[in-house]
Parts: C-alpha cells; sequence; structure tokens
C-alpha cells in the first residue's frame, strides 16, 4: 500500500505541475512528495500505537518541509501538495483520493475536544493557495475551494467556494 501510494503521489505531481522534473527528482527534492512519503510511515505507526515514533517522524517532516501532516490524518492515494509551505491537516482530517492542495491551506479544528473535529475532504478536490477548512464538515467530490476561502459549512459534490465565509460561487 505504502509504495502503490507513493506512485501515485509522484504521478500525481508530474500530472499538475508543468514544470515538474523526472520521477526521481520528484521523489527526492519535492517537499509535498516527501511529506506525504513521510506521512504514511507516520500514519502507519499511530494506527500501530507507536504514538512517539510518529509524533517523531511528523515533527522532523515539518521541519524537513513546511508542511505539518498530524499523524493521525487520512490522506487518500494520488494527493499532490504543491509549494506545501505552510500547509497544517489536523489529526481527525481526511483528505481523499487526488485531491491537490496548495500552499498555506489549513484543515483545522473548531474545538479543542478529543473528538472527530477536522474537515472531510472528498476525491477529485482542489484547495487553493491560503484556503481555511475548519471544523468537521464535508466537501464534496470534485469541488473546489477558491484562494484565501474560510470555509466552515458541508458543500456538496461539484461545489466551488469562494470568499469569507466561503459560499458557492455561480457563474453569471
Amino acid at each position: 500500500m505504502f509504495f502503490k501510494c507513493t506512485v501515485k503521489d509522484v504521478n500525481s505531481a508530474k500530472k499538475y505541475d508543468p514544470a515538474a522534473p523526472g520521477c526521481f527528482m520528484l521523489f527526492f527534492t519535492y517537499p509535498g512528495v516527501i511529506a506525504l512519503r513521510r506521512h504514511r510511515v507516520a500514519h502507519f505507526f499511530w494506527k500501530k500505537n507507536l504514538k512517539t515514533l510518529a509524533r517523531f517522524i511528523s515533527y522532523r517532516t515539518r521541519r524537513k518541509t513546511g508542511i505539518d501532516i498530524h499523524p493521525g490524518a487520512t490522506i487518500g492515494q494520488g494527493v499532490f501538495i504543491d509549494h506545501g509551505m505552510g500547509v497544517v491537516i489536523g489529526e481527525t482530517a481526511v483528505v481523499g483520493d487526488r485531491c491537490v492542495i496548495y500552499h498555506g491551506v489549513t484543515l483545522g479544528a473548531n474545538t479543542f475536544e478529543k473528538v472527530d473535529r477536522h474537515p472531510k475532504i472528498g476525491n477529485d478536490v482542489i484547495i487553493y493557495a491560503n484556503a481555511t477548512i475548519i471544523g468537521p464538515i464535508h466537501i464534496g467530490d470534485h469541488s473546489i475551494i477558491g484562494a484565501h476561502a474560510v470555509v466552515v459549512k458541508d458543500a456538496p459534490a461539484h461545489s466551488k467556494l469562494i470568499g469569507i465565509p466561503a459560499h458557492k460561487h455561480s457563474k453569471s
């Protein structure tokens, strides 16, 4: 599973980044690919209840890449984090398959209680730079979250959300 996900992550980077070099360079030099690869290892240890080791891997990854993914978060296959600096993904967050996440994105909580408190992102969602998605909300498949949007409510599939607070964008 780990190898399959890593291959899909590299292929997504090639697909979504027109400046992407070869697979070798993507695997070893792209912060988003590195962070996802390391997260998958940390998540494995987290599920095995080796939480200190998982947290250590997560901490080292954040220092190296600037991408902070809690080891408890669930990340799908073929995800691409582009220019990832400042990305934060919380403990109970779920990111579906083939999502694209740009720099400065936060998938955060709106409570300090130990409950399911982070967003659930569907498949094939694009989250543009500095968007913030807060709370235990659901974003449907094939949605687009605009840059700097602040999303605090559920959104159905194929939504285009913009603004603060985010609202559905309708074409004129």
